[in-house]
């Protein structure tokens, strides 16, 4: 990871994701979280506020050191203990079955391979255990879809890797997960191919988690 990507891109994105405008979906998509919790692409910590007093623990992964310092103040003004656990939602650190919820925000649309990040949740969390995304990928219509497209590759370069594209919900479902609630809407105030997103909740079955696929 060069200059840009280890200093500048986690201020602006720390900027881009504390205006004020986020935090109705922040305590929406945080509502019903409890018990030991896991958040993927934590970032520099602007849920906190939202956790519910039924969660008990967050293990935060996030893999930018900057964000993680830039987190530092939300950390320690969190009324429940936060505790980094890992660098790659790809690969986490966490044992089998050992949390009760996954936290997931504008995250999924960054991860290298989000087959096995999801996989990994499902590994982690315990059956019956929930995943509570807030996500921006392919939007609904076909108009937004076509400027996606367009403007793909060149935000992937300057937002880090961000795919514009991915269809969140259909992974989420692919994974294995059971989603129980989804609502796809336009971010208010950002424009619609950035600000496409879906907001859910899913749960992870009783049945074995699918194995992470290859290389």
């Amino acid at each position: 990871m060069g200059w840009y990507s280890d200093h500048v891109l986690p201020r602006w994105v720390d900027r881009a994701c504390g205006m004020e405008q986020a935090d109705p979906y922040r305590a929406r998509v945080c509502a019903g979280l409890s018990g030991d919790v896991v958040e993927i692409g934590f970032g520099s910590g602007h849920n906190t506020r939202f956790y519910p007093p039924a969660v008990r623990s967050v293990a935060a992964v996030e893999p930018s050191d900057a964000a993680w310092r830039i987190a530092e103040e939300r950390i320690v003004r969190a009324h429940v203990p936060v505790v980094r656990s890992g660098l790659d939602g790809q690969a986490l650190t966490l044992d089998d079955d050992s949390v009760d919820a996954a936290l997931s925000t504008w995250t999924m649309c960054t991860i290298p391979d989000l087959d096995a990040a999801l996989a990994e949740l499902r590994r982690v969390l315990r059956p019956g255990g929930t995943l509570h995304f807030l996500e921006h990928g392919l939007a609904p219509d076909e108009s937004v879809r076509r400027w996606q497209r367009r403007l793909a590759p060149l935000h992937q370069r300057i937002a880090g890797g961000c795919h514009l594209t991915r269809r969140i919900v259909a992974a989420i479902e692919r994974a294995g997960f059971e989603v129980r609630e989804v609502d796809v809407f336009y971010e208010d105030g950002a424009p619609k191919v950035l600000g496409a997103d879906a907001l859910g909740l899913a749960v992870n079955p009783a049945d074995p988690p699918l194995s992470a696929p290859g290389p």
